[in-house]
This record gives structure tokens, sequence and C-alpha cells, in this order.
């Protein structure tokens, strides 16, 4: 008894040991490009937010896709709506362009691996090159959020707050907004 206990310990320690050890990148290896996700990929080369903006929306900065999409509720005017679709317009066109050059970067990176072709000189080069393309798809989605911000009115800022489901108090910073 006491040796078919033992069995049965060793045999399910081991087979928790081989869990543990597998790594959380597991099945990630049969991806085309490891360091994205279909998701991510997809994302990248439509425009989405991706969450790059997330300082300026959690911030009473409202994205402009957003705004879009709750247009009734906020009861934009045209002019507003036409300001907020331009402005939405401007940001997905630059985002896309962006998105489909930090893509590219990141398939550099995965063939200088894949490839062995790698050095640090190489690889320093690669994810410099990376960054700023990630910095500017950063850049483009926060500065239309800056933008959004300018043709709202105080009011709509705090419904499309609550209706975002934000909860948080303002910050000071709603006298920066204008009217229309």
């Amino acid at each position: 008894m006491k040796l078919a206990i033992s069995a049965f310990l060793i045999f399910n320690l081991a087979s928790f040991v081989s869990v543990m050890a597998q790594s959380n990148y597991s099945g990630q290896e049969q991806r085309e490009l490891k360091s994205l996700s279909p998701e991510e990929i997809s994302g990248y080369l439509t425009g989405k937010g991706m969450g790059l903006a997330k300082p300026a929306e959690l911030n009473h900065f409202p994205g402009p896709k957003h705004v879009l999409k709750l247009a009734t509720q906020l009861a934009l005017s045209e002019v507003q709506r036409t300001q907020t679709e331009t402005i939405y317009e401007a940001m997905r066109g630059k985002a896309i362009e962006y998105g489909y050059q930090l893509v590219k970067h990141e398939k550099e990176i995965e063939r200088l691996f894949s490839e062995g072709d790698v050095s640090p000189m190489l690889l320093e080069k690669a994810l410099n090159e990376s960054a700023k393309i990630r910095a500017k798809l950063r850049l483009v989605h926060l500065v239309a959020h800056i933008e959004q911000k300018v043709i709202l009115s105080q009011a709509q800022i705090r419904l499309y707050d609550k209706l975002r489901g934000y909860s948080g108090g303002h910050s000071g910073n709603e006298h920066k907004s204008h009217k229309h």
C-alpha cells in the first residue's frame, strides 16, 4: 500500500513539475510573428487604438472613435460630428500607415533571430527603428484625443466619461476644453 501511494505521489509530482516548467509562451513558437499575436497584428494593420491612448482616455480626453459611437447620447452638433469624423479619419489613416511599418520592423527582428543573423549591434538598430515607429503610432492616437477634447463641452466630456464607465473624479484640467 505504501509503495502504491509513493508511486502515485511521485507520478503526480512529476506531472506537476512538468506543468510548472512549461513557459507562458508555449504554443507561440508556431506563430509567424512571435512578438505579436494575430489580434495585435490585425489591430495595428487596421488602425485600432490598442490601448496606446490610455493616459488620455482615462484622464478626460475622449477618443474620436468612441465619441462617434456615442454621438447621439452626447448630442453632438453637426459641426462637432464633422470635426470628430475628420479627426478620426486622419488618426486612423496615419495609424494604419505606422501600424504597417511597426509590423514590418517586428518581422525584421523576427528574421534576425530566426535566421540566426543577430548581433547586439543589428538588434539595437532594429529595436530602435521599431521603437521610433511605435512612438509615432502612439503620438497619433494621443494627439487625436487632445484634438477631440477641444471640440467638446465639459458636460459632453463628463457624460462621455460616465457612458464609458469611468467613475473617477475630474483632475482640474476641465477648463481647457471649449464649448461648441
